[in-house]
């Protein structure tokens, strides 16, 4: 070999060692720098002739495990969607109260009832309904206020979804730029690690927003790709947009890059943004929907009391609550007796209407009336009243007065009571509920499939269909057919082509109520994007009527409120029970009595029909039994929110430090590479020096 050989390998010897010793340097010096990714080289022999000739730097590579990665970024994503989550659902479970505390809302149903059992016992005390009337407006406030919040929750997530998805666009538009830089540093053979680690931060910090696919270019950089492998990142930044609507259910978008201009749907199953998605698009809404359902089933038995009882003296009119319905449609279907009694200021009736529909016959101070259909009905009850009362229909609600300073009771009979939907007919109209509802829940309107829809033609509903995931399906617009029935209603909304028959089907069931299930084996959920449709002039749409999707259903929690008249009157509280067996001229509605009080203060022990909301089950149960399952449901849900998030940050804290292990900086490996490079260099400078040496002796002999 010759001299030249022998200097140009201790040369290169020397620059290897020199690089090992930089990039030592750098480890150590970054040892406590948060994502720094320790430095390793990559160097092999210079061969010439089949000999040694030198060493050769090939690069300065960072020390990463690409499996430890990707079940990193993996194991933040599912941490991120959990604390999501378990953040939000403690919050919810906060705004209930202790159901064991004084001041739970659970509590406060079972103060309505105490208040009216105290009130039983002595009827004639202002003071005793003044504080039954509290209770009921603290519960109604409550519902309101828990519901309010749940929606603010709701749109404190919409807020901060949007915020995510513009750090996520942030996000990929550096990391495709820094992709440059490093393939910029392979190519020209400098040391690119430094933009490599802040690309991993990057990266790092996008995977505790969404789960994405990490994959590495040839030339240097990353490829970043969705779960279902849409490009986001690495040859382009991709834009992603996030869909809102305050009735329909919201969904991610996104713009690929060097694709199409036409955004398709982003679909994540994990990440912060995954959890917001959940909370805005699933667990809040089923939340309030429960929340809602349990408050409508409490304001319906109390007003099933109260509409089988009556203020003493009889209250001059009886309004009743728009039910969404034309008089002809409201009044079918009804079958048993009721009585519609005219009393005097003593009790003392004066004129008594009994009302057959089973027959559709009228019977006025027991001799036979008019006969009735369900088309004549108000005329009819007009002409039996015969000048004492007056009945009247207008914008679904029915009213009924009496005149001459009278007072107007109604009374089903005891031996087979009126009933439509399982209510009375007092009750179905809310002629004296004692609780109000700016909405139309509960949605069970009677209606058949042979009954007309009512519902203008040509007006259009547009439902938007979601996967399991929450990513829009398809949104599908639906007109209102011109068939008159609301079978022909039906079949629009279930057609395949134009409706839902494609993912499900909607179905009325024996109460009227309207309800979409989707497919066996296949989880669809259903919202409403808009809805312009219209029943009759002025009234309610088909989301209202039928409480159609998840927007209508989660806010009617709001919508309840004390009778303004008893509010302002609490004489006007229903206590006493019309006596239908008093003789004429005997005092049938008598002051002191109690029964309606002590009805209502069992409201809590009647079974109710609890429809299938919020992913409980149907039931038929009391309330106070409802109230204790509703409340312990929010609590597992809380705790399994909680636990869940407990269990996938151990497993990421776990991973995170195995990665930690890999690609951190550790001292004494540090220390023995700096001791191997140092020793590298001296024995290079050692050669040198010989080789320097033999010149000198060379030069000197000739």
């Amino acid at each position: 070999m010759s001299l030249n050989a022998i200097m140009n390998t201790a040369s290169s010897g020397m620059m290897a060692a020199q690089t090992g010793l930089r990039v030592v340097s750098d480890n150590i010096a970054n040892v406590n720098t948060k994502g720094y990714v320790r430095k390793t080289i990559a160097q092999s022999n210079l061969i010439a002739n089949g000999m040694g000739v030198g060493v050769s730097i090939d690069a300065i590579k960072r020390a990463t495990d690409r499996f430890l990665q990707s079940a990193s970024l993996n194991a933040v994503s599912d941490a991120g969607r959990a604390s999501a989550l378990a953040d939000a659902m403690n919050t919810a479970q906060n705004l209930f109260g202790d159901p064991s505390g004084d001041n739970s809302y659970f509590g406060k149903l079972d103060d309505i009832f105490s208040a009216f059992s105290k009130a039983s016992d002595d009827p004639s005390s202002s003071l005793a309904r003044t504080q039954a009337l509290t209770r009921v407006d603290d519960f109604l406030g409550e519902s309101s206020r828990i519901t309010a919040a749940l929606s603010n929750l709701g749109k404190d997530a919409d807020n901060r979804i949007v915020s995510d998805v513009e750090r996520v666009n942030e996000l990929l538009q550096q990391i495709n730029t820094l992709n440059t830089d490093i393939t910029r540093a392979k190519v020209s053979g400098s040391d690119g690690t430094g933009s490599e680690n802040v690309q991993s931060g990057l990266i790092d910090e996008l995977s505790t927003l969404m789960n994405i696919q990490v994959s590495q270019r040839a030339n240097g950089g990353v490829i970043v790709r969705s779960t279902e492998g849409l490009s986001l990142a690495g040859d382009g930044a991709a834009v992603v947009s996030y869909q809102k609507s305050s009735t329909a259910t919201g969904f991610l978008q996104v713009i690929q890059a060097n694709g199409s201009d036409t955004p398709v749907a982003l679909n994540i199953s994990s990440g912060e943004l995954k959890g917001l998605l959940d909370l805005r698009n699933t667990e809040l809404p089923n939340l309030s929907d429960q929340l809602g359902e349990f408050v409508t089933r409490s304001s319906e038995e109390l007003n099933r009391a109260s509409n089988a009882a009556s203020s003493v003296p009889a209250p001059a009119v009886l309004t009743g609550r728009n039910t969404g319905l034309d008089e002809a449609t409201a009044i079918d279907r009804f079958t048993g007796k009721t009585t519609i009694a005219i009393t005097d200021s003593s009790g003392v009736i004066q004129r008594r209407v009994e009302v057959d529909f089973d027959l559709g016959t009228m019977t006025v101070n027991g001799a036979a009336g008019p006969s009735f259909t369900n088309t004549d009905f108000i005329a009819q009850l007009n002409s039996a009243l015969g000048g004492q009362g007056t009945a009247a229909f207008g914008n679904g609600a029915l009213s009924l007065s009496a005149s001459a300073g009278n007072g107007v009771v109604v009374a089903d009979d005891p031996t087979t009571p009126s009933s439509k939907v399982g209510k009375g007919f007092s009750h179905f109209f809310g002629l004296n509920d004692i609780v109000q509802t700016k909405g139309f829940s509960p949605y069970e309107t009677g209606l058949t499939a042979a009954d007309p829809h009512g519902f203008t033609p040509g007006d259009a509903i547009t439902l938007r269909l979601t996967d399991t995931e929450g990513g829009r399906i398809r949104d599908v617009n639906v007109s209102v057919p011109a068939g008159a029935t609301m079978q022909d209603l039906m079949d629009s909304l279930n057609a395949r082509n134009g409706g839902v028959g494609l993912y499900g089907t909607f179905a009325l069931d024996a109460k009227g109520a309207m309800n979409f299930t989707s497919y066996p084996g296949s989880t669809v959920g259903l919202s409403v994007a808009s809805d312009n449709t219209e029943r009759g002039t002025g009234g309610p749409s088909i989301t209202q009527l039928f409480g159609v999707g998840p927007a209508e259903r989660s806010t009617r929690g709001e919508r309840f409120v004390v009778n303004p008249t008893m509010s302002q009157t609490p004489a006007r509280l229903p206590f006493a029970k019309l006596n239908l067996s008093a003789a004429p001229g005997a005092i049938a509605l008598a002051i002191g009595d109690g029964r309606g009080a002590l009805a209502l203060a069992k409201a809590g022990d009647t079974t109710a029909d609890f429809s299938a909301v919020g992913g409980a089950s149907a039931a038929k149960t009391s309330l106070l039994r409802y109230a204790a399952d509703f409340g312990g449901s929010i609590a597992r849900k809380a705790a399994a929110a909680e636990s869940r998030k407990d269990a996938a940050e151990a497993v990421s804290i776990e991973v995170n430090t195995q990665r930690q292990a890999q690609e951190g900086v550790n001292l004494d490996e540090e220390l023995i590479n700096l001791t191997t490079y140092q020793q590298a260099f001296n024995a290079s400078a050692r050669l040198i020096q010989a080789t320097k040496d033999m010149f000198d002796v060379l030069t000197n002999i000739v």
